[in-house]
């Protein structure tokens, strides 16, 4: 009878399923690979698609700020993303193809930023240049790329209705994660996480500081980032927490780099 080879290994036979084998390694020390990066997503509808009066004064900001501080700006798609995905179900096109489509359009964002950047040093990547991201910040490079992350025709089915639960603020979240980075922050047209959307309920109250379980316990209708990005701060190993931010205010991204309080914070 013929017996299974193994490579000798501490997994030697196992599934990687049991549930004995995970809890031996939770808790292990996870290797940083930019630990004093921090992640900057720009919302492609909040801040992008406003144009140059926004974008500008706020690509300034973080070419300044990139002379102090390691940075990796990441964007979102805006309202080109909310016109291809209204066809895409309208032809009922599967969440897989969506995701795919979608991921275009914060590909063309990341084009433009890196462009309005380049007197900083602004320079386009693309998601498989992760790695080089220690050599390119010692060279100097503000590195920009989008924030879909790659999941595309894999992109798992949504728990409600068909639009990819997956996007840009999780990709984003995602990339900090696999760096390490030393904080993922999501510069919005708001200045924060509200207990209702601003613009429909002026009295709506900012909620300064709440950790992941207890903004999922709260079930809100709306959130001002994306779904997925708190269920995985539940269980992220290296990002403890996000900032929102309001990139309309000059200063803002500024004041938060120097230590100040400002915006929202969501913890692990």
């Amino acid at each position: 009878m013929h017996r299974r080879r193994e490579l000798e290994s501490k997994l030697r036979g196992e599934t990687l399923g049991r549930r004995g084998l995970l809890k031996r390694y939770e808790g292990l020390t996870q290797l940083r690979i930019a630990p004093d990066l921090h992640v900057v997503k720009i919302g492609g509808h909040g801040i992008v698609d406003y144009g140059a009066p926004v974008l500008k004064p706020l690509a300034e900001e973080i070419g300044l700020l990139s002379r102090k501080h390691q940075m990796m700006v990441v964007t979102g798609g805006g309202v080109r993303v909310r016109h291809i995905m209204d066809i895409g179900l309208d032809l009922g096109m599967p969440t897989g193809v969506l995701a795919e489509l979608s991921g275009k359009v914060s590909e063309q964002n990341a084009i433009m930023m890196s462009v309005l950047l380049s007197e900083y040093g602004g320079t386009r990547i693309h998601s498989a240049d992760l790695l080089e991201l220690p050599m390119l910040l010692r060279m100097g490079i503000l590195p920009v790329t989008h924030g879909t992350p790659p999941y595309g025709l894999y992109e798992k089915p949504s728990e409600i209705g068909m639009i990819p639960a997956h996007r840009t603020d999780t990709g984003a979240f995602l990339m900090a994660e696999v760096l390490g980075a030393k904080s993922c922050i999501l510069v919005k047209n708001v200045d924060g996480l509200f207990t209702e959307s601003p613009f429909d309920n002026p009295d709506a109250e900012l909620i300064e500081e709440i950790t992941a379980a207890e903004l999922l316990d709260l079930g809100m209708e709306d959130l001002v980032l994306e779904d997925k990005v708190v269920e995985m701060l539940l269980d992220a190993k290296c990002v403890r927490k996000v900032h929102i931010i309001n990139g309309h205010v000059p200063g803002t991204l500024t004041r938060l780099l120097d230590g100040e309080r400002v915006g929202s914070i969501i913890k692990a």
